[in-house]
């Protein structure tokens, strides 16, 4: 099947900044992200800007390196290919798949000889993980599905309302595509959860009841943008299986997220400047995973909405919580360094009771900082009272650094 290419220059241009850098680079995101590729891109270009590397590529996957599946086996090739005379660049693809591959990697980069990037399933190569698996310094780049702005670049699309529409049902997988038909489509997308679910966090945690774990995740998925706990999960499930402890749920929930299933995103008390440590929300990855899973009956777009924005918001560098404020809610609190903006999210908001209900929490927050609201108004932004409000489409189709 032909599988068009984009160049996903947010990351690429990540790759090029630390290139030659110290760290151990590692490459995550949700899987069929798109890891490999671009991992292909920023070969072709050290290849092209510098000719005389010596670039060392190693992709487990293939048959062709089956036998490097065993350490030591890892270790000597990578050595025999070392020419002391270039700049030596590593790339090893799925490392998981050999065991003990942290003892190889380490041993090559104390000899200081190597640039090393890798990527990997992301149950087995877990940011939490990296510290105990490396004794150098690693950093950490994420790759998300595509963007609304890379799916218009992959489409050669200029109509974006159109283009919106299309990609609130199909998401940013951008294996689905080449599918004509959406049924395709969400069956590829459904196989793509699954094989996360099933073989990567089974597989690394030894799940004893994977029904659980699969009527947790649909819950969560029929659940996102709304206020959820293992308690709440647990009570549910409880009056349709047998009884179900919520600590095993909340354990559950943690090995979806650390496979980049589902993103946390905790509440913040905005008068109080504090974390509030009671239910949070949770967002899809890719939020079309909710309708190859659960079926297309309920669209529900603004909680779609809502999801694209907050992976947006993840992909630029921010960090997002749940604002709350004198009981009302906010749905995001986005902050980057010293930037902090506040964010209602809505699908309608064509009548003026709905624009009204939505920017009074954000005209009761009386501190400074930028305040918008995001919706699918079809229209060039504008002002309300000093709140920015902003279609979807064009917010999500501009630079990814603006």
């Amino acid at each position: 099947m032909y599988m068009k290419l984009i160049q996903r220059n947010m990351y690429l241009d990540q790759l090029i900044s630390i290139k030659g850098t110290p760290d151990i680079k590692i490459i995550t995101g949700v899987r069929r992200s798109g890891k490999s590729r671009l991992i292909e891109q920023y070969m072709e270009w050290i290849h092209t800007n510098e000719p005389e590397a010596n670039i060392i590529s190693i992709d487990l996957t293939s048959l062709r390196y089956e036998d490097l599946k065993e350490y030591h086996n890892l270790n000597n090739y990578i050595e025999d290919h070392y020419k002391s005379t270039k700049e030596n660049y590593l790339f090893i693809d799925e490392v998981q798949l050999c065991p003990n591959f942290e003892l190889t990697i380490n041993s090559l980069h104390s000899s200081g000889k190597y640039d090393i990037y890798v990527t990997g399933s992301n149950a087995f190569l877990l940011s939490s993980d990296l510290a105990t698996l490396f004794t150098g310094r690693t950093y950490e780049i994420e790759v998300y599905p595509f963007s609304f702005s890379e799916y218009l670049e992959y489409f050669k699309s200029n109509d974006i309302q159109k283009a919106f529409d299309q990609y609130i049902k199909i998401g940013g997988m951008s294996g689905a595509y080449p599918y004509k038909e959406q049924d395709e489509k969400y069956k590829y997308i459904g196989e793509v959860f699954d094989t996360l679910i099933v073989r990567d966090i089974q597989q690394k945690y030894s799940i004893r009841k994977p029904i659980l774990m699969n009527h947790i995740a649909d819950f969560m998925m029929d659940n996102i943008s709304n206020l959820t706990s293992a308690r709440k999960i647990a009570d549910t499930l409880t009056s349709s299986l047998d009884e179900i402890n919520h600590k095993t749920v909340n354990v559950y929930m943690s090995y979806l997220c650390n496979a980049f299933a589902f993103y946390k995103v905790k509440r913040f008390d905005i008068r109080g400047k504090k974390y509030l440590s009671s239910n949070d929300k949770y967002y899809l990855s890719d939020h079309a995973f909710r309708y190859a899973k659960l079926g297309t009956k309920n669209m529900d777009y603004g909680r779609m909405i809502e999801n694209i924005v907050a992976i947006e918001l993840l992909r630029r560098g921010y960090e997002i919580y749940a604002g709350v404020l004198y009981k009302k809610e906010i749905d995001f609190v986005a902050m980057k360094r010293s930037e902090k903006i506040y964010i209602q999210i809505s699908d309608n908001i064509s009548e003026e009771r709905t624009l009204k209900r939505e920017v009074e929490p954000l005209l009761q927050i009386k501190d400074a900082y930028p305040k918008m609201l995001i919706a699918r108004t079809k229209h060039e932004e504008y002002q309300y009272e000093g709140i920015r409000i902003i279609d979807v489409a064009e917010w999500l189709s501009k630079d990814i650094n603006r």
